[in-house]
């Protein structure tokens, strides 16, 4: 088989540890919780997090799209309830939470090969995305919330299925899979420009259905995904920039 043959492939068995091949809908469920430090200060525990990601695979174009949208709650750090007012210890203000609903959140795929790592009887798929770009939040404009004219962050995926799923040729395979995201702060914190950030420590499965609550407050809409390809994507800061422009 030559290379780009073998690339095709592996992507393939990744599209069906993320979603499925198929192009049948897949709901992937995720926990965790979120941790700030300031320059001087920290790290605390400051939320709990829980939410999902609705994902539908379509072959484009000589490669895949990957079709998303996902809604994730922030929870008070102890008792695991929704949280919608905080109380921001390094500012002594109550600020509304703004909760995560971004639709789309679509991605190509097929470019580069995905890395894999076989473990006993597991394969590890991990996917570590780099971001720089200039923010749509610029500190000349929202001096409150943004941190800098750029936005930078990591998000660190790993994907583990059991090797014997992944060499069926089943078009979905079963999954867990873990998520680390370092961060600036969230524009709604109202942190300015104080040193420091936030990292997202996460672990999901691809489920049947997901927990009533999460279910209740994200709404029928996030419970699907999109039907086809739109843009651009919704980030917690443009949907911030958007609201704060109504």
């Amino acid at each position: 088989m030559s290379r780009k043959g073998r690339a095709r492939l592996q992507i393939m068995d990744f599209i069906r540890v993320r979603a499925s091949a198929d192009g049948a809908e897949t709901i992937s469920y995720w926990t965790g919780d979120v941790y700030g430090w300031q320059d001087d200060d920290g790290p605390h525990h400051l939320f709990g997090f829980e939410g999902l990601n609705v994902a539908r695979a379509v072959e484009a174009d000589g490669g895949w799209q990957l079709l998303t949208r996902e809604a994730a709650l922030y929870l008070d750090p102890k008792t695991r309830q929704v949280l919608d007012i905080w109380d921001n210890p390094s500012t002594g203000r109550a600020v509304e939470v703004q909760h995560v609903f971004n639709d789309p959140v679509n991605q190509r795929l097929g470019t580069y090969p995905v890395p894999a790592t076989r473990l006993g009887d597991q394969v590890v798929y991990n996917v570590d995305i780099r971001l720089a770009y200039p923010s749509p939040l610029k500190v000349a404009d929202y001096p409150d919330n943004s941190a800098s004219d750029t936005y930078r962050a990591m998000e660190l995926f790993q994907f583990f299925a059991a090797a014997k799923d992944v060499d069926s040729g089943a078009p979905g395979v079963p999954c867990v899979f873990s998520w680390c995201r370092v961060s600036p702060w969230l524009p709604w914190m109202a942190m300015g420009q104080r040193g420091g950030g936030l990292v997202y420590h996460c672990r999901g499965a691809k489920v049947a259905e997901v927990p009533q609550r999460l279910r209740e407050r994200v709404g029928e809409r996030f419970l699907h995904a999109p039907a086809e390809w739109s843009g651009p994507n919704v980030t917690s800061w443009t949907a911030f920039a958007d609201r704060a422009g109504r």
